[in-house]
């Protein structure tokens, strides 16, 4: 195995390096879980998996307050759990069963929480973009001092939507962060061979947009540079972009096999990057935590997930009924003589 590289000390206490290290780690063995049940046939349609990019939610919900949003596209579990939704409910709308958090209606690419202020994976490419500029002009309107994160990838990043938005962003002032994941694959090409200036981030330039890259496999980076983007929004100085470069272990989707990539690529970025170890780096040598602490977080991590699919696998499928329920909202302001 490749030495791992040294890693620099924690601008964090103690307990904030822990609960990254659980948060993180609740999504990766979260995954690993929902890979297995497709395998199993329990989860159908697509499910796309977030291993190996867990440092950018976990970054930006710390960075995030009560009452921000965010919305994402259809790699969205990790964003889901990062935001404190329930893993039983999440594994039950992967499974299509009454307990999930769209009563089984929406499976792996479509749920929501109104209460966590989480509005949706999205299937179609980029369309979450201009719903979080949307998001986010509701919260200028209001006046409440709220931001949204929009999280979208770097296949998405060539849409034009994406600079329809932008524009409307920066013309309106919009407490916005536009984050770009970039996992420098998009569905299965690389940002080099598909894109023309892979600075993504530079491309709010031309609509005055302010922004940086930030290394998306280190947590207290994007901790950081959250931070930073926040503030700027709260400040009423309209959106920013931030270009978060980070790596997925796995193929687009569960159908993929990845060959446009070596073994030898993602094993070296497993050694020598992963977020998770990072941190299990710094809290060993910090002496913040042995590793039998770090064991019994991992199996309180684990014993979490297998609750959440043994719920997955026990919770009724939807009743036929269902299927007529939340089309049309039930709390529409009455019109007035």
């Amino acid at each position: 195995m490749a030495a791992r590289k040294s890693v620099k000390k924690p601008n964090v206490s103690a307990d904030e390096l822990l609960e990254y290290y659980r948060e993180m780690l609740l999504i990766r063995r979260f995954e690993e879980k929902a890979g297995q049940l497709y395998g199993m046939g329990l989860i159908g349609g697509f499910c796309h998996l977030y291993i190996g990019q867990e440092a950018v939610v976990v970054g930006l919900e710390a960075a995030a307050e009560d009452g921000d949003k965010r919305v994402t596209s259809y790699r969205d579990h990790g964003h889901m759990l990062a935001c404190g939704m329930d893993p039983s409910g999440v594994m039950a709308e992967l499974t299509g069963r009454e307990g999930g958090y769209s009563k089984g209606k929406g499976g792996s690419m479509h749920m929501f929480s109104k209460e966590k202020h989480f509005y949706g994976g999205h299937g179609i490419v980029g369309a979450q973009v201009p719903l979080g500029a949307g998001l986010a002009f509701s919260d200028k309107y209001k006046g409440n001092d709220r931001v949204t994160f929009a999280y979208f990838g770097d296949g998405a990043a060539n849409q034009g939507q994406v600079y329809e938005t932008y524009n409307m962003a920066q013309l309106w002032d919009l407490p916005v962060v536009f984050v770009i994941e970039n996992n420098q694959y998009a569905m299965g090409t690389s940002v080099q061979r598909s894109t023309k200036s892979p600075a993504l981030w530079k491309r709010g330039e031309a609509y005055g947009i302010k922004g940086e890259e930030v290394d998306g496999m280190d947590v207290l980076a994007v901790k950081e540079a959250g931070e930073r983007a926040v503030a700027h929004c709260r400040a009423g100085k309209g959106p920013y972009i931030l270009e978060v470069k980070t790596y997925r272990y796995r193929g687009h989707s569960m159908s993929d096999p990845a060959k446009y990539r070596t073994r030898e690529e993602v094993q070296k970025m497993r050694e020598e990057r992963d977020p998770i170890e990072q941190v299990r780096d710094m809290l060993l040598t910090g002496k913040h935590a042995t590793e039998d602490d770090l064991k019994a977080i991992d199996k309180e991590i684990k014993d979490i997930v297998n609750k959440s699919a043994d719920f997955s696998k026990e919770s009724p499928e939807p009743a036929l009924e269902e299927l007529w329920t939340d089309i049309y909202a039930d709390d529409l302001p009455q019109e007035t003589a």
